[in-house]
């Protein structure tokens, strides 16, 4: 998120716009905000190759709070927003981060996480004070103030400040020795507790970025005066590489505080967007729209209309084919950046199901031997790495998703290779289910069940049988209206026997309010599984 020249060249084009407000600060207005903060970093003692984070929702100081680390040499946090107090301080504390920015809405959480984080000296607050969730975080943070201290905390004292205060009093030029700085993001934790994810930082200037995100750049097509809608969490990787790229070449970007269909579309509309990043839980809410709502907004400005995170049901890309045209692209790289493919509409309609050819790294499918698959065979997925990195502060992780060898690395998912050399992803390994000796990848009934009109969400996993092992269960997000009823049950068992073997099918089918669904298309399958088997392991601590 370094603007450089574009500063200078054109100090009064949109570097962002507020979706919600159309709040809009220029490039020349970033430049000076993302400085001013470089310097507090480093008044804070923050030198290259130190830590901090960032924990907030989508907002008009986000941007800033990642860009200062990009120009000072610093490895910057950006924390699942959702998360808990404690959840929050394992990050804080396992990332050695040494300041905290958040927002107003989320200071109550904040100021319960701290107390457990020594190493946090200085915690900075942006946005309304009036989004703050209660008078008693308010009351808190006037206390802190005057005292130099968390309630609690038997450590150092943090300060507590206002964000923009706090930043104004340090100048808006380049701090000295500016440096690239880089994100460590740390896993979803949907199989496990969440691991940051760290790359090695060569001492390049902030104009020079890392060699994967200079491939991104031509790959999705990025051009200086483009417009990008992000739909998604900045906290996740995907928007991060996103808008942090659109930035660098000048375009504009529109962020939306929240995702809602009707209001994504409108946007493409009113500001000509040309690109833009969405999860395949986005296509599914989209398409749900009547014909009418639809065909409301002109969406003819779209170029490049880029998907990832969770897999796609094929239905569902079909479906967006149909009513957006051949600019639908899908790619398929984890956070570690080990290893890349793509593919854009025309391949993927010859090869449909797919997620692409590789383009970065080196792909290889093994079984649990560490032999590799015949083609068409399921395996675990691994790369001999196109971009290095390793788990921060856990070698044993490392360790694991690493070959015996040393050359290899694996995020744990499963697929195989077409004889064109196209990779399908079958699921992840944590969740096949194995049922009287056969396995079964759940990936497949979850892609049929979303297409069923009266299904918002869903997810399939194992669960106990005696006599089997394992047997397959759903669990179903309804459409609004739609009656949790018998009859509902036996139409989507109905459904899923008409299409599928019945095997994969669903033994029996339960419905919650709604799925442990992340924004950025991440399902938290493992909190729902855990509960068939008694495991007391959902929380991520």
């Amino acid at each position: 998120m370094y603007p450089g020249s574009y500063a200078l060249k054109h100090p009064d084009r949109a570097a962002f716009i507020m979706a919600s407000t159309g709040a809009t600060v220029s490039y020349a207005a970033f430049e000076m905000r993302s400085n001013r903060l470089a310097h507090l970093l480093r008044a804070q003692g923050l030198k290259r190759l130190d830590h901090y984070a960032i924990f907030m929702e989508n907002n008009d100081r986000y941007l800033e709070s990642c860009a200062a680390g990009e120009r000072c040499g610093l490895y910057y946090t950006c924390v699942n927003s959702f998360l808990t107090a404690d959840e929050l301080a394992y990050i804080l504390q396992n990332s050695e981060s040494k300041l905290l920015i958040c927002s107003y809405a989320k200071l109550d959480i904040a100021l319960e996480a701290i107390k457990q984080c020594p190493r946090i000296n200085m915690l900075l607050v942006c946005g309304e004070k009036a989004q703050a969730p209660s008078d008693q975080a308010l009351a808190k943070v006037v206390s802190i103030e005057h005292l130099g201290s968390v309630a609690g905390r038997d450590q150092d004292s943090v300060r507590v400040h206002d964000f923009v205060e706090a930043c104004h009093a340090y100048p808006a030029t380049p701090v000295a020795d500016e440096s690239l700085g880089t994100p460590m993001l740390y896993s979803s934790g949907t199989t496990g507790r969440p691991k940051g994810i760290l790359r090695p930082l060569p001492e390049n200037p902030p104009s020079k970025p890392l060699p994967l995100f200079e491939f991104l750049t031509k790959l999705w097509r990025y051009r200086e005066d483009m417009m990008y809608l992000s739909p998604a969490p900045l906290y996740h990787s995907a928007p991060q590489a996103a808008v942090s790229l659109t930035i660098r070449i000048g375009g504009t970007v529109v962020i939306m505080e929240k995702f809602d269909p009707m209001d994504y579309l409108s946007l493409i509309e009113r500001y000509k967007i040309s690109h833009s990043q969405l999860v395949p839980t986005m296509f599914s809410r989209m398409l749900k729209l009547s014909d009418k709502e639809r065909a409301t907004y002109d969406l003819s400005s779209l170029e490049v209309a880029i998907h990832a995170a969770a897999p796609c049901p094929p239905q569902v890309k079909e479906a967006m084919i149909d009513w957006w045209g051949p600019i639908i692209h899908e790619y398929y790289g984890a956070t570690e950046g080990l290893g890349f493919t793509a593919c854009d509409t025309a391949q993927w309609l010859s090869h449909k199901g797919s997620v692409g050819k590789v383009l970065f790294g080196d792909l290889h499918i093994l079984d649990e031997a560490m032999q590799a698959c015949p083609k068409g065979e399921p395996g675990t997925v691994w790369f001999k790495t196109g971009s290095p990195f390793e788990y921060f502060n856990d070698p044993e992780k490392t360790r694991e998703a690493t070959s015996p060898d040393g050359t290899m690395t694996t995020v744990g998912d499963v697929g195989y290779v077409d004889d064109d050399g196209y990779l399908y992803l079958t699921d992840r390994a944590t969740f096949m289910i194995i049922s009287g000796g056969v396995n079964i990848y759940p990936q497949e009934c979850e892609n049929l069940l979303i297409t069923h009109p009266n299904v918002a969400d869903a997810a399939v996993f194992g669960v106990p049988n005696a006599d089997l092992g394992e047997e397959v269960k759903a669990v179903v997000e309804l459409m609004p209206g739609v009656a949790a009823d018998q009859a509902t049950v036996d139409d989507l068992m109905a459904f899923c026997k008409a299409h599928l073997s019945i095997q994969k099918c669903p033994r029996s089918i339960d419905f919650e309010e709604s799925l442990p669904r992340l924004p950025t298309g991440k399902l938290y399958k493992r909190i729902l599984r855990d509960r068939y088997w008694g495991h007391k392991t959902s929380r991520i601590v």
